[in-house]
């Protein structure tokens, strides 16, 4: 039995890719930073930065440090690169740091297109992975379930409850989880950054 325990987790651990956990090790302040920030899980920000650079290893993260795929469509006026995606040339989103492409990634899911979201826990992971896809934001039948099963290979969850909170005691943000109700804190930011609908 102790074998095979043994066994299970070096098999365990040799599935798990050294390049995200290099990955995660690098950037996982940025997440936390941006969950302060905008209220949204740092598991669910890392897993998607993991999913769609390829930790970090992609054309568009290492030529434009776009970390999440966004397109320049939605009054993009900064730089952007050409790459073959869906069709050829389409222009994505170029970055100074992979930190602004963070706070781009936050900003994107201000929408109102992804306003749902607000309504559940901060630290309900699976919820958020699901809604994303329901909202549209990836066309991948599994996308919910590759999120889902990368946060919980990493434990990303862990980030979640290690962040503080800065909502109001109402907020569905809050420490404690209330769901059902649109965070305050996510109808400011909405009216301050005043985000128009834009799709990746």
């Amino acid at each position: 039995v102790i074998v095979l325990s043994i066994l299970s987790i070096t098999l365990w651990a040799q599935s798990r890719n050294a390049a995200y956990e290099a990955y995660i090790e690098e950037y996982r302040h940025i997440a936390i930073e941006q969950q302060r920030k905008h209220g949204i899980p740092a598991s669910i920000t890392l897993a998607q930065a993991l999913l769609e650079s390829g930790a970090g290893k992609s054309e568009l993260a290492t030529k434009a440090n776009n970390h999440f795929g966004i397109k320049t469509p939605g009054g993009w006026t900064g730089p952007y690169i050409l790459v073959n995606d869906d069709l050829p040339n389409e222009k994505f989103r170029k970055y100074k740091s992979v930190r602004d492409s963070y706070e781009d990634h936050s900003l994107f899911l201000l929408k109102p297109r992804y306003k749902v979201l607000f309504t559940y826990s901060i630290t309900d992971y699976k919820a958020w992975a699901k809604g994303l896809k329901k909202c549209g934001y990836a066309t991948s039948p599994t996308y919910a379930e590759s999120l889902i099963r990368i946060i919980e290979m990493y434990s990303l969850h862990q980030f979640d409850k290690r962040t503080p909170q800065r909502y109001s005691k109402n907020s569905t943000l809050n420490a404690r989880g209330k769901e059902g109700e649109i965070s305050r804190h996510y109808l400011k930011r909405l009216s301050q950054n005043k985000i128009k609908e834009k799709k990746i």
